[in-house]
């Protein structure tokens, strides 16, 4: 009788101690993501705001993936390359970094369209180019962030990156490219209808 009731209390005390260490990391990790949301706040309100870019949670990217969705992980998995990065004493320019990434995909149509799988117009060649014509029309973009926007795709885009933000996003947009498309990571699929004076992000 004994033996079943210590039995028990250590399986509920291993339960409450596995309990305590998984809310622990979901602190953590929401803690990590605020901080890292408000870095990006900080550096790129202007993109967050604009109409096109929130037009972006239309779109599907990989997945249930909008491009909007996309776009912000792959500018937050960037800081967190960067801020590792940094602690070897690799250091970049976190601005350029967050707002290269916001733009990486800004081709500003949704790429599962006919048109865009014919084989004269592959996505994946060709919507670098078109992602960095239209955030050259809106935005005074720096050589770094044209380099991020232009060669994140590499090797597709067959020219490397020639700056270390632009290598860092390029890394970062395969790490979040492949966890969206193998469905281990989800997100709320497309926003068909959206507000234009919404100014939520």
């Amino acid at each position: 009788m004994d033996i079943g009731i210590n039995g028990n209390w250590q399986r509920q005390s291993r339960i409450r101690q596995r309990s305590e260490k998984q809310a622990e990391r979901f602190r953590r990790r929401f803690q990590k993501e605020r901080r890292l949301h408000r870095v990006i706040r900080e550096n790129a309100m202007d993109i967050l705001h604009s109409s096109n870019f929130r037009k972006t949670k239309q779109h599907v990217q990989h997945g249930t993936m909008t491009v909007n969705s996309h776009c912000m992980d792959v500018a937050k998995c960037s800081l967190y390359l960067s801020e590792k990065l940094a602690k070897l004493h690799i250091h970049c320019n976190r601005r350029e970094l967050i707002r290269g990434a916001l733009l990486h995909d800004y081709f500003l149509y949704d790429w599962h369209d006919k048109e865009h799988v014919q084989i004269h117009n592959l996505h994946g060649f060709y919507h670098p180019g078109i992602a960095l014509r239209n955030a050259s029309a809106e935005y005074r973009l720096t050589p770094r962030e044209r380099d991020i926007i232009k060669k994140h795709m590499w090797p597709l885009t067959v020219v490397p990156p020639m700056c270390r933000e632009a290598w860092i996003v390029t890394v970062a947009d395969k790490w979040c490219s492949t966890l969206e498309t193998l469905r281990l990571r989800h997100g709320h699929g497309a926003v068909r209808y959206l507000a234009v004076n919404n100014e939520d992000c």
